[in-house]
């Protein structure tokens, strides 16, 4: 389990616990969180659930997969070297505190 930030492109802070397993991105729409949509359902085939994920943090994720990098290069928002997709994140005991940002738009 594991407490992660979301902070959306408005400044709204939520944080909200997850359970290990679930995705960052499940974790947003399960709870309301207005700045992911995940339109493919977590599947890494629409890129609607980029986030910016903190910097600080990014050694303490898996790397992205190539499928994750191509669909990256989708995004609507601006594509930073700290862009994931929330739904190929998922969260662990390690990943408490973490951090994202979610950008201006999805589509």
């Amino acid at each position: 389990m594991a407490n992660i930030t979301y902070i959306e492109s408005n400044g709204q802070t939520t944080t909200i616990h997850l359970n290990d397993g679930w995705s960052l991105m499940q974790g947003a729409t399960a709870n309301g969180i207005d700045g992911i949509v995940g339109e493919c359902g977590g599947s890494c085939a629409c890129a609607t659930c980029h986030c910016y994920v903190d910097e600080a943090r990014l050694g303490d994720l898996p790397e992205a997969s190539a499928g994750e990098l191509d669909m990256l290069e989708n995004v609507a928002a601006e594509r930073k070297p700290n862009s994931r997709l929330a739904c190929q994140i998922k969260a662990t005991a390690a990943l408490e505190g973490l951090i994202i940002r979610l950008p201006e738009t999805q589509e």
